[in-house]
């Protein structure tokens, strides 16, 4: 019986990259509320200048509802906070805690050995030339679909993957 991998199939492809990357990484940010969706949140608030919670959630492509919960999660884990917005009272801003900052910093680290060892495989520069056409595509993908939600597409495609008759 042979083991090799079918040609040029992009789906297979991706699936294979995404089920690795996705089972290290939901290990590795086991203590974040909501493992990947949490980090990306946490990352977010921390990296991006997003003036509300409504911009967060469009921001990431997360349902406003979902994304109150979320919030609520990672403020209950000490990770963020609602402040007061100095521009309209009405708004709240979500500011990374102390605390927040210093577990992004140890995930992103993790996260980037668990990219180290999905790729460890490949130069450093094939590594590199992939992710930037991955991202550019996505970029594309995000602009023609702005609604779509990455975490549910994500979790989407590991559901149909791990039906039934496949295999781990």
């Amino acid at each position: 019986m042979s083991h090799h991998a079918p040609a040029a199939n992009l789906g297979w492809a991706l699936g294979m990259v995404l089920r690795r990357w996705h089972q290290r990484v939901e290990h590795v940010l086991g203590d974040i509320p909501q493992g990947t969706r949490g980090f990306h949140v946490l990352s977010a608030v921390v990296h991006q200048d997003l003036p509300t919670q409504a911009a967060l959630a469009s921001h990431l492509a997360i349902d406003r509802t979902v994304m109150t919960y979320l919030i609520d999660e990672l403020e209950e884990a000490g990770l963020v906070e609602r402040t007061p917005d100095p521009h309209d009272r009405r708004a709240r801003r979500i500011v990374a805690t102390t605390r927040g900052h210093k577990v992004l910093v140890d995930a992103e680290r993790q996260v980037a050995d668990v990219e180290e060892f999905v790729f460890r495989g490949l130069a450093p520069e094939d590594k590199a030339t992939f992710l930037e056409l991955t991202q550019r595509t996505a970029n594309l993908i995000r602009e023609e679909d702005p609604a779509t939600d990455p975490c549910v597409a994500v979790k989407e495609v590991l559901d149909l993957s791990e039906g039934p008759n496949s295999r781990r």
